[in-house]
């Protein structure tokens, strides 16, 4: 195994700057995932670990060792791509082969290292068949298999389930973090699926624009985002934000927009100004009463999505205000209700209307 740091490392490509002043450690075994929108300069940051991409300043290390000037094939490390890359004319068993055998290793650890691939990874009955002759989740499997059986210090991943269907790609990403979990390796994965992330990342680090946002577990990052931007992203359905008005008073926050106000608990909010407050879809509810719940307030109801075991229920209490939650379907909410509403304590998320920087929780 090898840890993997980034000390200050920028990437420019001509005038534009990929990758800007990041400093991140990943440690020996873990697994962390870089997430972002396309081109927050996550995939940049794996290619310059796997030497794809010079680094124009800053250092690269992987298990203590300098590698700005070390070829690809010296470093030690495997990447499986988004494109599966596998030979059509070769059984899956001498795809897995081929890198060996390139390298000149002795048949029989050949075998072992293929054996084992194969075992940990469910495909031992797989090994005479050809490329075509496997779904996409199998050459998946294959792809990752070509992988470990080289036994590198670190597995580098970039975006390796995009090209599967959404059942199959919840199915894969378990099966990646089982092996990945077995084996120990250092793996360096990246994504645009905050879900992905989430579900798979012992740390997650949140990309934008060329630099790092936040980095930690997935539950540092849903209970308390840095910024609008990481509240925003990580989260499924997405945070709802509003601007609003702050005012304190008799030890009681109070937020205000239009015909939107919400008097809560005074908790770490500012004395008194402009401020961005973010809600999730969770923590809103149909008002029941104020034990557990702040509120109530009152909007019009502008979409109702129907998940099975829940409705998505949209609702606009302002022109400018419009928050989301779940409720239980058999409610019988539609479109044009009036409802009632009222958030779980401690779960206004309370944002800085020029930075974005978070400000805390009421």
């Amino acid at each position: 195994m090898g840890s993997v740091t980034f000390e200050n490392v920028t990437k420019r490509f001509g005038d534009v700057t990929a990758l800007r002043d990041l400093s991140l450690s990943i440690g020996d075994g873990e697994f962390v995932v870089l997430v972002g929108p396309s081109g927050s300069g996550k995939s940049t940051a794996l290619r310059l670990v796997a030497g794809l991409e010079a680094v124009t300043e800053g250092e690269v290390w992987i298990d203590g060792r300098l590698v700005n000037r070390i070829a690809p094939r010296d470093r030690d490390i495997a990447m499986v791509f988004q494109d599966y890359a596998l030979y059509p004319q070769m059984t899956v068993f001498q795809n897995l082969a081929f890198a060996l055998r390139m390298r000149k290793t002795p048949k029989a650890e050949i075998e072992r290292r293929v054996r084992f691939a194969a075992e940990i990874l469910g495909m031992g009955d797989l090994l005479d068949r050809r490329p075509r002759m496997l779904s996409g989740g199998q050459r998946q499997r294959v792809a990752l298999g070509r992988a470990i059986v080289r036994e590198p210090q670190v597995f580098l991943m970039d975006e390796p389930l995009s090209n599967l269907d959404a059942k199959l790609r919840v199915a894969t990403r378990s099966e990646i973090k089982r092996v990945q979990s077995e084996i120990g390796t250092t793996t360096v994965y990246v994504t645009h699926d905050q879900v992905e992330a989430m579900t798979m990342g012992d740390r997650i680090a949140v990309m934008s624009d060329g630099e790092l946002r936040q980095v930690g577990t997935p539950t540092d990052l849903y209970e308390a985002p840095t910024s609008v931007f990481v509240a925003g992203f990580i989260g499924s359905p997405a945070m709802s934000f509003a601007d609003v008005r702050v005012d304190r008073a008799n030890g009681a926050t109070s937020l205000s927009r239009g015909a939107f106000a919400l008097r809560v608990p005074a908790g770490s909010a500012p004395e008194a100004g402009e401020a961005t407050v973010g809600v999730r879809p969770e923590h809103l509810h149909v008002w029941t009463d104020g034990a557990r719940l702040v509120g109530p307030i009152e909007g019009v109801v502008i979409f109702v999505e129907l998940l099975g075991r829940e409705s998505f229920v949209g609702v606009r209490f302002d022109d400018a205000v419009e928050l989301s939650l779940f409720a239980d379907p058999r409610v019988g909410i539609r479109v044009g209700d009036r409802l009632s509403c009222g958030v779980e304590r401690q779960r206004l998320y309370l944002f800085e209307a020029a930075t974005g920087a978070a400000l805390g929780r009421l």
